[in-house]
C-alpha cells in the first residue's frame, strides 16, 4: 500500500504552484543516464525522496536520488528481452520494504517480477501470464494486479497461484460490475480498491468484498467540464479520502473530495507542450510526505515537481 499522506502534508485547502520543476529527465528522449523514454509508473521512497521510475521504452527501472542530476539503473537496462535480468516495456512498479525488492510489472512480457534490491541476482516471477498495466500492494502484503485486456483487478496472496478477483471480471463494459481498459490502481488503508477505468472516463472504487464498484470521479461521459474526465490515468488518494486523478486527456491534475461529484482542477495545464505548466501525455501521479505533488510527464520524457504553494 502507498502509505496515506500524514495529517500535516495536505488540507482541503492546500494549493500547488502552477509551474513544475523538473526531477527525472527532461534531456530528450533516449537511454542515457539523465534521460528518459516514455515514463510511466513511479514510486517516491520517503526515507530518502529518492524516486523509482518505470522508464517503459528503454525496458528499465531507474533510481533518482533527490537533487541529483542523472538516475541509476535498478533493474533491467539490459536490452529488451524475457530473460530474468531483462525487462520489456515495464509500466509500473512498488517498493516491498519487507522483502527489500522491487516488485515490477513487466507489461511486454506479460509478467510481474521481483527483483531485489539489494542484488543484482535472485530475480524471479511472481505472477505469469497475465496483462498487467498497473500494481498496488496492502498492508498485508496481498498485491493487485490490473489487468487491461481482462478489464479486472486481481488481488494475490503470497503463494497464489490463480489470484482473487476484486474488481471488474465481468467482461467489457460501462455497468457498475464492469471495467474498460483499468490503468491505475490504488488501494487504501481499509482495503479498498480505486481503479482509473480509462475508457470509461471514471475512477470507480470498490470497498473490499464488493461485487459492484461506485463511481467516485467522473461518469458523465468524455468531457473537460468539472464533472467529467477525459482518458483518466494515475491516481491517488490522501488521508482525507480525496481523489487525485491525473486527466490525461484535458491536460490536468484533479481533485475530488469524499462524496462530491464535481472536481476541482489543481494543475491546469496550457495546452499540450514542454513548458513547466504543459504535459503531453500523463501517467502516474502521487506525492511526496511533505505533500509536493509529482507527475510522470510521458511524452516529454520527464518527472515534474509541482511544490506546494504556502503563500
Amino acid at each position: 500500500m502507498r502509505k496515506l499522506l500524514s495529517t500535516t502534508s495536505i488540507s482541503n485547502n492546500t494549493k500547488w504552484k502552477q509551474y513544475a520543476v523538473t526531477v527525472a529527465g527532461g534531456n530528450g528522449e533516449g537511454n542515457q543516464l539523465n534521460q528518459l523514454s516514455r515514463p510511466y509508473g513511479i514510486y517516491i521512497d520517503d526515507e530518502d525522496q529518492s524516486i523509482y521510475i518505470a522508464d517503459q521504452w528503454s525496458h528499465r527501472i531507474v533510481k533518482w536520488k533527490s537533487g541529483a542530476s542523472h538516475g541509476q539503473v535498478v533493474a533491467g537496462g539490459n536490452g529488451e528481452g524475457n530473460r530474468l535480468d531483462q525487462l520489456n516495456h515495464p509500466t509500473d512498479l512498488i517498493v516491498d520494504k519487507n522483502s527489500d525488492s522491487l516488485i515490477i510489472c513487466d507489461w511486454g512480457n506479460r509478467r510481474v517480477v521481483r527483483w531485489p534490491r539489494r542484488s543484482e541476482a535472485d530475480q524471479h516471477i511472481v505472477i505469469s501470464n497475465i496483462d498487467c498495466f498497473r500494481i498496488a500492494i496492502d498492508s498485508t502484503g496481498d498485491l493487485y494486479v490490473a489487468d487491461w485486456k481482462k478489464n479486472e483487478v486481481r488481488r494475490w496472496k503470497e503463494g497464489d497461484s490463480v489470484g482473487i478477483v476484486v474488481a471488474g471480471g465481468n467482461g467489457k463494459g460501462n455497468n457498475a460490475n464492469q471495467l474498460n481498459g483499468p490503468t491505475s490502481i490504488y488501494v487504501d488503508e481499509e482495503h479498498s480498491l480505486y481503479v482509473s477505468d480509462h475508457h470509461n472516463n471514471r475512477i470507480m472504487k470498490w470497498m473490499k468484498g464488493a461485487k459492484e464498484g461506485i463511481s467516485v470521479a467522473g461518469a458523465y461521459g468524455q468531457g473537460n467540464s468539472l464533472t467529467q474526465l477525459s482518458y483518466p490515468q494515475g491516481i491517488t488518494v490522501d488521508h482525507l479520502h480525496n481523489i487525485y486523478v491525473a486527466d490525461s486527456g484535458n491536460d490536468r491534475i484533479m481533485r475530488w473530495s469524499k462524496g462530491s461529484r464535481t472536481g476541482s482542477v489543481i494543475v491546469r495545464g496550457h495546452g499540450q507542450g514542454e513548458k513547466p505548466n504543459q504535459f503531453n501525455c500523463l501517467g502516474s501521479v502521487t506525492f511526496d510526505r511533505k505533500g509536493n505533488l509529482y507527475v510522470v510527464d510521458s511524452w516529454n520524457h520527464r518527472v515534474q515537481k509541482f511544490d506546494v504553494d504556502s503563500n
